[in-house]
């Protein structure tokens, strides 16, 4: 399978996928900044990359339709969004519509769009943290593939609660491009995720714990 990435920044999700051994061929990593340090750390484990500049594009469409004919080179199977800072036009989300995926840093449905974090500690929630999704035009409303929890923290401030997040996000990503390329995920007429083999088993997560309550 090949799959190209998006990405806007450092990229530590783009590289948890290119490190994790998956059954696909990355066959570019595409920036909208060409400032960002992704694009090294791609270039270094020898994956081609390139630049579409968002800058350089007059509206929204302009740009998009500028990123669709850079991917299309690749003929990916799968895009994925690690960190792509940009709201895509629905055509654009429409044209990879089934084979676009997205992580977003809150268990969604709680918490779309930016400042997560912030917002999961103003909140005063008990647990936080990440979701794999497919992408609809609809921002960070997508069938949900794959999601991790983590507790909060008395003493978490936004850094510390990103932080444990993060490590998270580099488990369950890979996870979800693994069950893509094997063929394993299918989007039901609920617009519900079923992973073919998944166990169902799993512990719960209480926080505080019981005994500490």
């Amino acid at each position: 399978m090949k799959a190209v990435v998006l990405i806007s920044g450092r990229g530590s999700n783009m590289e948890s996928l290119l490190k994790a051994g998956l059954p696909v061929e990355f066959a570019c990593v595409i920036s909208n900044r060409p400032d960002a340090k992704g694009l090294e750390i791609a270039a270094g484990l020898c994956v081609p990359t390139a630049v579409v500049d968002h800058k350089r594009y007059h509206g929204r469409e302009a740009f998009d339709a500028a990123l669709a004919a850079e991917i299309d080179r690749h003929a990916p199977d799968l895009v994925i969004l690690a960190g792509f800072m940009r709201v895509l036009t629905e055509g654009f989300v429409r044209r990879y519509e089934g084979r676009l995926i997205n992580i977003h840093p809150a268990l969604l449905p709680a918490f779309p769009g930016l400042h997560t974090h912030a917002r999961a500690l103003a909140a005063g929630v008990r647990v936080h943290g990440c979701t794999v999704h497919f992408v609809t035009p609809e921002v960070d409303v997508g069938p949900i593939i794959v999601q991790a929890a983590v507790p909060v923290l008395p003493d978490d401030d936004e850094a510390s609660l990103s932080a444990r997040v993060l490590e998270q996000e580099h488990r369950i990503f890979p996870m979800a491009v693994a069950w893509f390329a094997e063929g394993r995920l299918r989007v039901r007429a609920d617009a519900t995720v079923l992973v073919d083999g998944a166990s169902g088993a799993m512990a719960a997560l209480i926080s505080p714990p019981p005994d500490e309550a």
